[in-house]
């Protein structure tokens, strides 16, 4: 049987009025040191999202959410951030801020393949 290794992760929020706290779950990041694993999923359903925030701009939210994409596979196109190791990435990403896209508090497991292991927490927290 595969080890199991320690993963977290968090939940990507869309807060469009953020001094009333009311948020849509539209992604998750998930880092595996082990693994060597730090990416973002997100589903943005616009129809959705539109209902809950008529005037919210999906323009810049799908903007910010690739941003975490781009974040997480590292490298140049991250900027200073994205040359960061995968640890420190990852915090970067989960810090608390009060701005549109935010992130629920890390939450620790552990998993045998991290890809699958965010595909599961995707579909029971975004979908």
């Amino acid at each position: 049987m595969p080890d199991r290794q320690l993963f977290e992760y968090a939940v990507i929020r869309v807060v469009p009025r953020v001094e009333r706290e009311e948020f849509m779950n539209v992604g998750v990041i998930l880092y595996c040191a082990k693994q060597k694993f730090l990416k973002a999923v997100f589903m943005l359903d616009e129809d959705r999202m539109k209902a809950f925030a008529k005037d919210i701009d999906i323009n810049t939210v799908k903007e910010n959410l690739q941003a975490f994409t781009r974040l997480c596979a590292g490298g140049k196109d991250g900027g200073p951030i994205g040359e960061l190791d995968l640890a420190s990435r990852f915090r970067w990403l989960t810090a608390m801020r009060s701005t549109v896209l935010q992130t629920s508090r890390v939450h620790p497991g552990f998993c045998i393949d991290a890809a699958e292991k965010l595909n599961t927490i995707v579909a029971e927290q975004v979908l």
